[in-house]
């Protein structure tokens, strides 16, 4: 190592980069024709715009299909972690919500592009280093989502018997890192903390008939667990009232529509909101009107003898907030969760949760924490607001760092759907854009990938490309048609990359 690394670490990833493209450059078959010179082949007119998208979800993909839509020459290379792409479309949707993931049609479009390439298997952080990857590419866009979940910050939470929704809805939808979870469902009654869209799946999947999630994407092994469930009751407790409720109409009608089970809501929780609700804005009003008549009006005959059949039930516990998860008399697992009673102080959606002083104990054997996801900092080099769990930026600019992006959920925090997402890596891309017109991005040649891989290949990572997710895309799908299901996912990375004869 020379001495000027010693003293100027930070330049040594620039100079391994600068060795290797020049390298590559002089191994580089010469053009037909007369050959130009260096600065004419890589002028800022001649040289596409070589940019790297870091995560492979929904805001990974809209953020590269907007810059290609809108620079006809731009590449673009999306890096991912796992060894297959497109995160929470696969990772997150729930396996009974399989339109929801047509998107990936859109993204599979997108890969395709003789502008675009899928660098999959590649842990950006660990196997190569942001600087690293600023130093080959003009622009570098973070899209990397929450890949944590919040904790519940309260004793008992490290007991058996508790999970974080994040990692069981992970461990239902073939999450390598969660496959081994095995939650334990002998118990009769579950209690999720969080009233969101999360809570609701996950309440939903611990309820639905076996045989109702056979034909979907769902893990055999999640299946098998499931249908081995003594769970009867799911209750979803929030701190607030149900003007605050996270989740969305679709979800709750599913909720009660679901078959075998009946809902529990108590009438005295939503005295007064009739007239409350008169204000509120349209998707709001119509939510809590389908709660008031579900929990205030006598159903008709069809749907009373329906729930009198109901082997299942949940229900919706307002005005509490967890303080102890409870263990049992062993010590050795959850047996309960104490809850303190709340009150409301302000209006709509932004009224404050405080303790009235009353507890509550409430047994149960399962407790899931699903009080919101939150994301990582990536690499040191990269400004992160832990408080928030956001990178700091306007618009999608990092703050402070010329030619550093963000989009998703690491961008805004973990709020909105797949549209919102969208629209959100949309505008990154815009900005993006504006920058390079402007002359604010670098002007000079990058290398991109050919760097990148020489980066990795020296430190023993094998990148997995759109082309190799797709034989692990008919493999999967070949082992679902054997038992009737759209795939049976894949779920330990090193039988991936066997596959691939890696």
């Amino acid at each position: 190592m020379s001495a000027g690394w010693l003293l100027f670490p930070a330049m040594a990833p620039r100079c391994w980069l600068w060795w290797h493209w020049s390298a590559w450059r002089r191994t580089r078959p010469p053009p037909s024709g007369s050959t130009p010179s260096f600065r004419q082949r890589f002028s800022t007119q001649e040289q596409p715009p070589q940019i790297c998208v870091v995560g492979s979800g929904p805001a990974g993909f809209y953020t590269a299909q907007y810059l290609l839509k809108h620079h006809p020459r731009a590449h673009v290379d999306i890096y991912e972690k796992q060894p297959v792409p497109f995160g929470l479309v696969r990772f997150g949707v729930a396996p009974d919500h399989p339109e929801v993931k047509n998107v990936i049609n859109t993204f599979t479009q997108t890969a395709r592009s003789a502008r675009c390439a899928f660098r999959g298997n590649v842990v950006v952080g660990r196997d190569v280093a942001v600087p690293e990857l600023q130093a080959a590419y003009h622009a570098v866009v973070l899209s990397y989502g929450a890949e944590d979940h919040r904790a519940l910050e309260v004793p008992g939470e490290e007991l058996p018997g508790v999970f974080s929704a994040r990692a069981f809805v992970g461990w239902y939808n073939g999450l390598p890192e969660n496959r081994e979870l095995a939650p334990d469902l002998s118990c009769d009654t579950a209690v999720i903390l969080g009233q969101g869209n999360v809570a609701l799946d996950v309440a939903r999947i611990l309820l639905t008939p076996p045989e109702h999630l056979e034909k979907t994407d769902i893990t055999e092994a999640a299946l098998g667990v499931l249908r081995q469930s003594r769970v009867k009751t799911v209750w979803i407790v929030g701190r607030r009232g149900p003007l605050q409720v996270a989740f969305t109409i679709k979800e709750l009608r599913e909720m009660i529509q679901l078959p075998g089970t009946r809902p529990i809501l108590d009438p005295a929780d939503f005295l007064g909101l009739e007239d409350r609700i008169k204000e509120v804005p349209r998707p709001r009003k119509r939510l809590t009107e389908l709660l008031l008549r579900t929990a205030t009006e006598k159903p008709g005959a069809e749907e009373a003898a329906r729930q009198a059949l109901a082997s299942r039930a949940w229900g919706l516990r307002f005005f509490r907030s967890p303080q102890q998860v409870l263990p049992s008399p062993d010590g050795r697992r959850a047996a309960g969760i104490r809850l303190a009673v709340t009150r409301l102080e302000g209006v709509g959606e932004a009224a404050r949760a405080v303790p009235t002083g009353e507890m509550e104990d409430l047994p149960c054997g399962l407790v899931l924490s699903s009080v919101g996801y939150k994301s990582r900092p990536i690499d040191p080099s990269v400004p992160f607001d832990a408080k928030l769990g956001v990178i700091p930026n306007v618009e999608g600019r990092v703050v402070d760092m010329p030619g550093l992006y963000c989009s998703g959920w690491v961008k805004r925090g973990p709020t909105g759907v797949i549209a919102t997402t969208m629209t959100d890596s949309f505008l990154t891309g815009q900005m993006l854009l504006q920058d390079l017109k402007a002359g604010l991005l670098p002007s000079g040649p990058r290398p991109g990938y050919a760097a990148i891989e020489a980066l990795l290949s020296s430190r023993g990572v094998r990148p997995v490309s759109f082309s190799d997710w797709e034989k692990l895309d008919a493999e999967e799908v070949s082992r679902g048609k054997d038992a009737g299901k759209p795939r049976e996912k894949l779920l330990d990375p090193q039988e991936m990359l066997g596959l691939l004869g890696r």
